[in-house]
């Protein structure tokens, strides 16, 4: 006889019943947007995403909101200060986590190696004086430029200047972040620089990046740049732009990653823009040569091509050289090439006017520049040494190739709404002007008139 069927139902599976640890688990997993979602679903839920734990997650995340923070903020659990937080910077929280640890990474290495830089740093602004300087120049800022004036409101005009120095003997540039009510105060709408606003101002050359607040002239919207006159346009507002970053976020946290992982060299409590490349670096018996570079737009033109860079040498001698191997530096010898692989030999007594002896351990820099009538071109060469213990001992030590590029460019026309495909380049330009190298004495980095 067959058994009765099982009249006994199973229980309803029901959220109520499951136990709050597994809840708790998936819960730490969402995002802030679902956990909130979740507070509307039922009361459990509702109760379950409310638990505190799960919001330190999202604190540290978007707002970098650290164990020691919280504890200073009397009797705030972290589902509060996300709320709280979240109430002022919401807008932002894209942005926030990322040029918030920029700054505290910038200003850690600034405590260390250029401390006097430190107290240029003026405080946060408030919301209510970005929206006022919207009014101002009746034009809308980029979320990430806010967000980074929420955090430091640029820097004072002084030298040094935050975003970068260069120095040769007679030229000296140091860039300051200009605050909000500066950079207001320079917003461009004259033609050429229609609704451009300054980001950096150098107070000896007058020099500016800007930042495009709209799509004219044939910029790109929040497109960075350096600008220069168009000598050769017809239109007397005509401009070249050297362009620096797409987007204030990815300008200003790049810049911050050279400098902090020691990208750019410091120099008497100054940074300087010189760009190292790891792999130009030469070794000849105990002596080793490295080189940096950097373009000077301020200096530069496309129209007529000329192209300004100027490198910075580094001569050391191995600490674990023996006495013996003491020797003097007698004269240098270049190969220049440029783009179109035009070759010129270059070669002369010493450098910059000096004939260094070099001793173990002992390091000896030096910085020089050249012209290119192209927008690239490269380096490379030797150094005639003579041992001081046997005079009539020669050798020769290499010089590694260094590469020199311009970086991209636009020449616009404001009369136009965009540019001529024909005017943007990146490459060679087929000017036949000859380049020149000019050896200049060393300023150890910084302008004679500011030592």
């Amino acid at each position: 006889m067959a058994a009765p069927p099982d009249t006994e139902q199973s229980p309803t599976l029901s959220l109520e019943l499951l136990p709050t640890d597994p809840l708790l688990l998936i819960l730490s997993f969402l995002d802030y947007r679902d956990l909130v979602s979740c507070c509307y679903l039922n009361r459990r839920l509702n109760q379950l995403s409310s638990h505190d734990p799960l919001w330190k997650r999202h604190c540290k995340k978007y707002w970098l909101i650290s164990e020691e923070e919280k504890s200073r903020r009397q009797n705030q659990g972290w589902r509060a200060i996300f709320i709280s937080t979240y109430s002022d910077l919401g807008r932002y929280i894209h942005y926030y986590a990322t040029l918030k640890k920029a700054w505290d990474d910038l200003e850690q290495y600034l405590g260390q190696w250029c401390p006097r830089m430190i107290s240029s740093l003026k405080e946060s602004v408030r919301e209510e004086d970005l929206d006022a300087v919207e009014a101002q120049i009746r034009c809308k800022l980029p979320d990430d430029y806010r967000c980074s004036f929420r955090i430091h409101n640029g820097q004072k005009l002084v030298v040094p200047g935050l975003m970068g120095s260069m120095a040769l003997s007679n030229h000296y540039r140091s860039e300051d972040l200009l605050d909000i009510d500066t950079a207001a105060g320079g917003f461009q709408q004259r033609l050429g620089l229609k609704q451009c606003l300054p980001l950096t101002f150098c107070i000896h050359t007058g020099l500016s990046q800007y930042m495009a607040l709209e799509s004219v002239e044939g910029r790109n919207k929040y497109e960075i740049f350096y600008q220069c006159p168009d000598q050769m346009a017809r239109s007397p507002s005509a401009i070249v732009m050297f362009i620096t970053g797409t987007s204030y976020l990815e300008w200003f946290t790049s810049y911050v990653n050279k400098v902090v992982t020691g990208g750019y060299p410091i120099i008497r409590d100054q940074i300087f823009r010189y760009v190292h490349d790891k792999d130009c670096v030469a070794t000849t018996e105990d002596i080793t040569v490295s080189v940096s570079t950097s373009f000077l737009p301020e200096l530069s033109s496309v129209h007529p091509p000329h192209y300004f860079f100027t490198y910075r040498i580094r001569i050391e001698m191995s600490k674990d050289a023996l006495p013996e191997n003491i020797c003097q530096l007698e004269s240098r010898y270049w190969r220049i090439t440029n783009a179109k692989g035009d070759v010129e030999e270059v070669q002369g007594p010493g450098v910059v006017g000096e004939f260094p002896v070099i001793s173990p351990g002992k390091v000896y820099e030096y910085t020089s520049c050249t012209t290119f009538s192209t927008t690239s071109g490269y380096m490379e060469g030797y150094y005639t040494f003579h041992c001081l213990s046997n005079k009539d001992r020669f050798f020769n030590v290499t010089i590694p190739r260094f590469h020199m590029v311009c970086p991209a460019f636009k020449a616009t026309n404001p009369n136009e709404s965009a540019v001529d495909e024909d005017q943007d380049s990146t490459g060679t330009d087929d000017s036949q002007d000859p380049h020149r190298v000019l050896d200049i004495p060393s300023p150890s980095g910084c302008c004679l008139c500011h030592t």
